[in-house]
């Protein structure tokens, strides 16, 4: 049966040695295997059956935001432990943990900088960071970003990507729904746009507060949308959910969402949008990006 084995050779040893970790990445959808480099230049996007793959808080920045005018606010906040919480580890050693691997203090990034020369004020969620769960930081953080919408006169852009409240803050969590939803409220007595971009997942309070109070909803396809999750609603109502239940297409047929747009158009779509809301003439960049 030795006849039929191909046998290893050194070479073919080393040269899967030598070969980079991170060179490589299979798509979760069509399993196509992708070069990292070309799937990043592609915006996360799958250029086999545009799937869109999670996308980091610093790269929609760079997907939205002009190159250079991005400037961050508030990266010096830390949350605290107001409830001395420990289930496996203790809630310090979490937030320790966290911040190292996102290389932010929180599950937000949240600054100013111009959209196809729009100014705007920007808050994206950081899902590396505990699953982009929603406590007192990313409350205070996002009431921040509206604040300065509010006095900048310019319109806000929330992106968000989470699992929810973060429970290690137990009502101190909850209560960022209200706070969050408070700015929202003023900004929409001031006639200043708000656009919420909901991509995968975006669950639990999250989207029961400002993630679906945009003056615009819109998603990225096959995004994970709603409050509680799927098994538990199943087991709740002792049914089985339609297919695609809580999809952003499920979604938008029934009138929750506004518009499902491909991240690589995400730009110019909310360009379009921010220009008609605030009576400015389309951009040119925008007609082209819109022509391709």
């Amino acid at each position: 049966m030795a006849w039929f084995r191909k046998p290893k050779t050194r070479l073919q040893a080393a040269d899967r040695r030598d070969l980079p970790g991170e060179l490589w990445e299979k798509c979760p959808n069509c399993n196509d295997i992708l070069y990292t480099q070309k799937l990043k230049e592609n915006w996360n996007v799958c250029p086999s059956c545009a799937f869109h793959l999670r996308l980091s808080a610093d790269g929609y920045v760079s997907l939205l935001i002009d190159e250079g005018t991005f400037t961050e606010f508030d990266a010096d906040l830390r949350s605290a432990d107001p409830l001395g919480f420990v289930d496996l580890k203790a809630y310090r050693d979490r937030l320790i943990a966290a911040e190292r691997k996102s290389t932010h203090g929180d599950a937000v990034l949240t600054g100013d900088g111009e959209l196809d020369a729009v100014p705007v004020s920007i808050g994206v969620m950081d899902f590396s960071f505990i699953g982009g769960s929603m406590g007192s930081v990313v409350g205070e953080k996002l009431a921040r970003a509206g604040l300065r919408a509010l006095e900048g006169r310019k319109p806000l852009i929330i992106i968000s990507q989470s699992g929810g409240a973060r429970m290690m803050e137990g009502i101190f969590s909850l209560m960022q729904m209200a706070k969050t939803s408070a700015v929202l409220a003023q900004l929409h007595e001031e006639g200043l746009p708000y656009v919420s971009i909901l991509t995968d997942p975006t669950t639990g309070g999250v989207t029961a507060s400002y993630a679906m109070l945009g003056d615009i909803n819109v998603a990225e396809p096959n995004a994970l949308i709603g409050f509680a999750g799927p098994r538990v609603i199943e087991q709740t109502i002792k049914q089985e959910l339609p297919e695609g239940f809580q999809r952003s297409e499920f979604l938008l047929e029934f009138g929750m969402l506004d518009d499902i747009i491909d991240r690589r158009k995400m730009k110019p779509y909310v360009s379009r949008m921010l220009r008609h809301m605030m009576g400015l003439p389309a951009s040119e960049a925008a007609r082209a990006w819109e022509a391709a």
